[in-house]
């Protein structure tokens, strides 16, 4: 059995599951998140959580099963606490400015390049080097910051670019002179 699928996922006293059919919706205290159920999978609610069951040993069912319980989770955790994603933008002359919702970016092209946000993220911005994305939805919250990183990427010789607070990036040496 999958360690992951066969975890229990844990619900807090301020978060709703409402189970119909196949989709659950979890309801919380920053908002509301819908979830499929996959295929040959069958949730349980027990005592302050949710167990994950498959229908069978079959590789599709053993990989809904992980799934399912992982996006359960995400659903969980996303209405509770949220999710955020930290871009550091550097080089020199490289910027960032919050203007209402969008976010203007001045990273070396002759133009600057505004960017807005899907529905359910919210940018902050606590200095003109640093840009935060926040919201319920894991996948929404990546999918965004990935393209803000996709706006001018690191490069390997200087470093300059938009990169994930947390990302490592490979330096190359330059030409040898």
């Amino acid at each position: 059995m999958s360690r992951i699928g066969r975890a229990p996922v844990e619900v807090p006293n301020n978060v709703e599951i409402y189970v119909s059919g196949q989709t659950i919706t979890v309801k919380g205290p920053r908002g509301e998140l819908t979830v499929p159920v996959g295929r040959g999978v069958e949730i349980r609610q027990e005592d302050g959580s949710l167990a994950l069951e498959r229908a069978s040993d079959s590789p599709d069912h053993k990989a809904m099963h992980g799934l399912t319980r992982s996006l359960l989770q995400n659903a969980v955790t996303g209405v509770t606490d949220g999710f955020e994603k930290t871009l550091v933008i550097q080089g020199v002359g490289y910027r960032g400015a919050l203007q209402g919702q969008d976010i203007n970016l001045q990273v070396g092209y002759s133009h600057p390049v505004t960017v807005t946000p899907r529905e359910g993220i919210d940018f902050e911005m606590p200095n003109a080097t640093t840009i935060v994305v926040r919201g319920i939805d894991k996948q929404r919250v990546g999918q965004q910051a990935a393209e803000i990183r996709k706006v001018r990427p690191p490069e390997p010789y200087k470093g300059k670019g938009i990169r994930y607070s947390d990302e490592q990036i490979r330096r190359k040496v330059g030409k040898a002179g």
